[in-house]
């Protein structure tokens, strides 16, 4: 939401890059969707990338009653195998859940390939029962009918898993650049889940990895979903698990174990009151303790009549967010009061809006679609409110799969539980994950949280009567400021009138999830615009059918666009009603191929490049980056060409199924990572052409690979918990030789090599006389074995080193601000430095890392924000040598990443705008992008 995004967190959203089309299955970006009309009687919306119709409509088929929902349902698809595809769904499709609502039947199928779960992939069918007969009205979903993956895995368990702690901590990244080695350190752990198959072209099966923890640089919690390669070792997936009401903090989420609260007939339920923010007395639904006689926090009546569950309200003041998310933290209660009547204190607590606000939201599901409870199984409510950071302000919110967690709030901001809509958006969160359980990453978490907003907003608009007309009636959080106007307040607004051709912002998965915040007002303001333009009540029937019947895991914006409209058309909306329905996805550009729309101010060098947590290398006039076949199923390989565009690429790597990545030029030759089963190899080529030659190998990979003449350097580290340390290879030589001096808590990193000097950063640990660390920036020339001190040990940190011939640039941290880094020069000998862009003014960047040239030094900067927006993404700032000119490389929209300069003042860069990865490059900067 507001704040507590670690600096190493935006770091990592900038420098770590993972493709937009990561997936690259139907609804995350990166892929052409269903481009067929909305759907009229009988007629058919093909998949993408399958011969399953992503949509069947209209019809009334049907069926053998005989036998469960689930039976019936595959009983139909084995039925009608020319229009579906699927040659055995007794076989390939497992019962996941069936729901009834009156006549009605929903059948959620899970696509197996030989054996093994599809991530994603999942089919339903819907029915209706009448007399002992059943008719199938519809089906939806992805059933991938490509799939050929091996089932074997030749990379073992204990390999994955150290492989997808590895690359969560590349993607989390490391708040000084380093690596491990901090004393104290929490760690990472990671759990294996099992094998699954990512639905990309032919297949790809993975182990899937749970990975938990605390990020070391910013102390939050950590939960990524990794899928590692089981050929070949590479991680060619992740996201986060934990779904936020703002902007993520890097908080995480998962399996929480919370002490079951006694049976609804061991103490009757009582009636209370309290006070919200706002001044508002409400009915607080309460038990009574038996031993201490004191008022619980506990709601035993609203599930009395099902599953006896409860909603409890807990006092988690006092406790990290660390503690919170993923285990359920030690010594909480539930908010007691000696009355019935509970005090300003649990007004300020954000006790009595928690509470109160979840008994609204839970009512709502009940009355308006029958649903009990988050699963539509009664399931217990839990939410913990009060958390703190590091014991200060916590200003976010958050479902973790069993619960909600409420943050502190700060002078400004109450306690997140004091919004309405917040709850309702994180308990909404819950029901997504209990019926459509779209992904959490890409266009399909920005629908995610696109239905989070519209329910969480629906229930409050109504709880207040503000009008549907109302300019601020979009407004998301606005009710949670103490001084602010709500329009000053407001976390989003679903009235902000963002199109898919304007606003949509393609970024790496390792930003926001792949936009699941920045892109989800796209989708939510064209739900709302539904809600303004048709009965309210209409709408929210409209979209629950639509999340709970039609939407699957993988849908992407015209996936949801096609699911509305069927719902519509299902429930009977009058024509012009079922026009507003279109009208309104139409004004937010969510059309059929609006993927194709986007617009760029850059020159592709290498289109669709369907990678993940790869860079690229420039120079001497050629660029070197991975890529993947147009699915992204295929292992990547290297491929090279010329900056100034023209002849043929070149292929550089075998295609021996592994994954060859991280590629580093200068212009004679390339070298590269290649990940196996086993070890991963550092390979050469001559660009000339010639045989691969391997260089050296190891088990965790290599950081920052460049390459001069003959000379390879990179940084590597023997384990996690061990800071990194570089190394170069000379020809003829067995083994590396390592750079800098170092102890156990030590460190060089951050490397850079132009004439034959290596340029890096050195972190060293002092025990005395105050124990901590000093950074300093030296040059080590290899021909003579000298090393120049050019940035003395100090206690600020520095950052990413550049070389040229003539001068030495590094980012140097001097100052305790907002992430503001000064870039400096300094001369090969260490004289003459100077700050070319400082670290305080109003011209400062927020720089991550950059890439210098004799000419230039060209600064990947990422502004931190309120919130998510365009200008807080990852861009590129051109300054000049000497610091007297400055400007924006491009003025594309998306996210600018693993920049590499290719001389002069030009570079090549992996850009997101498309909602693709597209290697890019600009004939000169653009200057003013104002």
């Amino acid at each position: 939401m507001r704040g507590n995004r670690a600096r190493s967190r935006r770091q990592a959203g900038a420098a770590a890059l993972v493709g937009a089309a990561a997936l690259v299955v139907t609804g995350l970006p990166g892929q052409a969707l269903a481009a067929s009309p909305s759907p009229g009687p009988g007629e058919v919306v093909p998949g993408t990338g399958t011969a399953t119709p992503a949509l069947v409509d209209g019809i009334r088929e049907g069926v053998t009653a005989a036998g469960s929902a689930a039976d019936a349902a595959r009983g139909h698809l084995a039925g009608k195998r020319d229009r579906y595809r699927i040659a055995d769904p007794g076989r390939d499709l497992k019962p996941l859940r069936t729901t009834s609502a009156g006549s009605s039947e929903t059948v959620r199928l899970q696509q197996k390939h030989r054996g093994i779960d599809v991530l994603g992939g999942q089919y339903v069918v819907r029915m209706e029962k009448k007399d002992g007969k059943r008719v199938v009205t519809g089906t939806s979903g992805k059933y991938f009918t490509a799939l050929k993956a091996d089932t074997k895995a030749d990379v073992s368990e204990e390999t994955a898993v150290e492989r997808a702690v590895d690359a969560t901590l590349a993607q989390l990244g490391r708040d000084d650049g380093f690596g491990g080695g901090d004393e104290g350190a929490p760690s990472l752990t990671g759990t294996a889940r099992g094998l699954v198959i990512v639905p990309k072209g032919a297949g790809v099966l993975a182990h899937h990895v749970t990975v938990r923890g605390t990020d070391r640089a910013g102390g939050q919690p950590v939960l990524r979903e990794v899928y590692v390669d089981a050929k070949a070792g590479y991680p060619v997936l992740q996201y986060s698990g934990i779904r936020t009401f703002g902007a993520p903090a890097a908080a995480s989420g998962g399996a929480a174990q919370a002490p079951r609260a006694k049976a609804a007939a061991d103490a009757p339920g009582v009636r209370g009151s309290g006070v919200t923010y706002d001044g508002t007395t409400v009915e607080l639904q309460l038990t009574q303790d038996d031993g201490s006689k004191e008022y619980l926090m506990r709601d035993q009546s609203r599930m009395r009549g099902s599953s006896k569950n409860v909603l409890s309200t807990w006092d988690a003041r006092g406790k990290d967010v660390s503690e919170t998310s993923g285990r359920w933290p030690e010594g909480i209660k539930e908010f007691g009061s000696k009355g019935p009547q509970f005090s300003q204190e649990f007004t300020e607590a954000g006790a009595v809006d928690a509470h109160w606000a979840a008994g609204k939201v839970y009512d709502y599901y009940k009355q308006a679609h029958g649903r009990d409870s988050l699963d539509g199984r009664g399931m217990t409510i839990n939410s913990l409110v009060g958390v703190t950071y590091f014991g200060m302000p916590y200003v976010n919110a958050f479902w973790d799969g069993t619960k909600m967690v409420y943050g502190s709030g700060d002078k400004e901001y109450r306690t997140l539980s004091a919004g309405l809509d917040v709850v309702g958006h994180e308990m909404t969160h819950g029901v997504v994950e209990n019926t459509a359980n779209l992904v959490y990453a890409g266009q399909s978490g920005a629908m995610n949280e696109a239905v989070a907003d519209y329910f969480g907003n629906a229930i409050k608009t109504d709880a207040y009567g503000t009008s549907m007309d109302s300019p601020d009636s979009g407004l998301l959080g606005e009710r949670l400021c103490r001084t602010k106007t709500p329009r000053e307040c407001a976390i989003r607004d679903l009235n902000d009138g963002r199109t898919t051709s304007k606003s949509f912002l393609g970024v790496s998965f390792a930003t926001d999830n792949g936009g699941v915040h920045l892109n989800s007002t796209i989708f939510s303001g064209a739900l709302w615009d539904i809600r303004k333009d048709v009965d309210r009540a209409l709408a929210d029937r409209i979209v629950y059918k639509a999340l709970t019947e039609y939407m699957t895991p993988l849908d992407g914006f015209t996936e949801g666009r096609n699911a509305v409209i069927a719902a519509a058309k299902a429930l009977k909306v009058p024509a012009k009603d079922r026009n507003a329905v279109t009208r309104a996805f139409n004004a937010h550009g969510i059309v059929p191929n609006w993927e194709q729309a986007m617009g760029v101010d850059s020159d592709q060098l290498l289109g669709r490049l369907n990678t993940s947590n790869t860079t690229v290398g420039a120079g001497g006039g050629w660029w070197a980056a991975s890529k993947s076949d147009d699915s992204g199923g295929e292992a990547y390989s290297v491929w090279a060409g010329k900056v100034a565009g023209g002849g043929a690429q070149k292929l550089i790597s075998p295609n021996d199924g592994r994954y060859h990545v991280n590629p580093a030029t200068d212009g004679k030759t390339v070298v590269w990572e290649a990940y196996g089963p086993g070890n991963v190899e550092l390979l050469s080529r001559p660009l000339a052409g010639g045989p691969v030659k391997k260089l050296w190998s190891n088990r965790r990979g290599m950081r920052g690979l460049k390459v001069e003449g003959k000379v390879v350097v990179w940084a590597e580290s023997p384990r996690a918990s061990v800071g990194l340390q570089v190394m170069y290879l000379r020809p003829g030589d067995a083994e590396p030789t390592p750079v800098g001096h170092r102890s156990t808590r030590d460190a060089t990193s951050l490397q850079s090599i132009s004439g034959g000097r290596i340029a890096y950063a050195q972190r060293t640990y002092h025990a005395r006389p105050t124990r901590g660390y000093t950074y300093s920036v030296e040059v080590l020339d290899t021909a003579t074995g000298k090393t120049t001190v050019v940035q003395a040990p100090g206690r600020h940190s520095v950052g990413q080193t550049g070389v040229t011939g003539k001068h030495v640039f590094w980012l140097v941290d001097e100052v305790d601000d907002q992430g503001q880094r000064g870039v400096r020069r300094a001369n090969l000998d260490g004289t003459g430095t100077v700050d070319v862009s400082k670290e305080q003014g109003a011209d400062a960047l927020h720089a991550v890392t950059l890439t210098a040239s004799d000419e230039a030094v060209t600064v990947t900067a990422a502004t931190p924000d309120t919130q998510y927006r365009n200008e807080t993404l990852s861009k590129l700032w051109q300054l000049s040598a000497d610091g007297t000119r400055s400007g924006r490389v491009s003025c594309n929209r998306g996210e600018q990443a693993a920049a590499a300069a290719a001389g002069g003042r030009q570079v090549v860069w992996i850009d997101g705008t498309t909602g693709y990865t597209d290697l890019v490059t600009r004939g000169r900067p653009a200057g003013n992008c104002g």
